[in-house]
């Protein structure tokens, strides 16, 4: 299958291949090998050196990846239009916003000063800025107070099908 990030307006953002794993209460979980191709619009490939997970929630405005050991993010969180599935692919607009938790522990959103660039350049819709901003404050709280799925266990069995 294929994981297809956008941006407002539909330029291609980050796209590249991933594995099917499964489906859960929190929504459907995809994988990819250390070892993985991935690119950015219509840049070069990049290979992730670390195996990952992505989780992709039904009905929620945000799309989250989960790095296996060894990579300086635990937990990295897209807020984005709500996924949508169909002829092998899943697709999203990335809305800038990040919610990032570190290894150590810290977390914090990330790209706020492109999101706000972008509300001007790209034209998001108020109804667009206000669904974003709320999934980022709510899941800065989830992600801190590492309520599932982001409690640093939901995600191992499905980590586990892609080391």
């Amino acid at each position: 299958m294929k994981v297809i990030f956008r941006k407002y307006g539909g330029s291609l953002h980050w796209h590249h291949p991933a594995r099917l794993l499964g489906e859960d209460a929190h929504g459907v979980w995809v994988g990819c090998e250390a070892g993985t191709t991935g690119a950015k619009g219509d840049g070069p490939l990049v290979v992730w050196e670390r195996a990952f997970v992505m989780l992709f929630p039904r009905n929620e405005w945000w799309v989250a990846l989960f790095n296996d050991e060894g990579h300086k993010l635990d937990v990295y969180v897209d807020v984005t239009t709500v996924p949508e599935w169909g002829d092998g692919e899943v697709t999203m607009v990335d809305l800038d916003l990040d919610v990032v938790r570190t290894r150590e522990g810290r977390v914090f959103v990330d790209d706020e000063d492109e999101f706000a660039d972008h509300q001007v350049l790209l034209g998001y819709p108020p109804e667009v800025i206000v669904q974003a901003e709320s999934a980022a404050a709510a899941l800065t709280r989830a992600v801190t107070d590492r309520l599932a799925p982001f409690d640093g266990a939901t995600h191992l069995p499905y980590l586990s099908q892609v080391r």
